[in-house]
């Protein structure tokens, strides 16, 4: 199961708004069915490398069909294979705050 953060930044818009952008790379992750959280600097997504990866490829391009001229993504991506199985965003920030008490 991978994890993911993707940033994505239209370029050369109207405006220096880029919340409408935003919104339509979220709906693609929304009708994609992953797992997802949003935060104010990017979206992490949650499930199989291939799929998240795909999901990623739609929301870099949702930015060009909304008018941009030029789209700065950044993913990062935690991919864990040693059996750990199950929601593993929510289990990285409780092991933290956990560590926190």
């Amino acid at each position: 199961m991978a994890i993911a953060e993707i940033s994505v930044v239209p370029i050369g818009t109207e405006s220096t708004s880029v919340s409408s952008y935003v919104a339509g790379a979220v709906t693609i992750l929304k009708e994609s069915g992953l797992n997802y959280t949003m935060n104010p600097m990017g979206t992490v997504v949650e499930g199989e490398l291939e799929a998240v990866m795909a999901v990623c490829t739609l929301m870099h391009a949702s930015a060009f069909e909304r008018g941009a001229l030029r789209v700065y993504s950044t993913i990062k991506i935690d991919d864990r294979r040693d059996g750990e199985e199950g929601p593993r965003m929510a289990h990285k920030v409780a092991s933290v705050e956990q560590k926190l008490k």
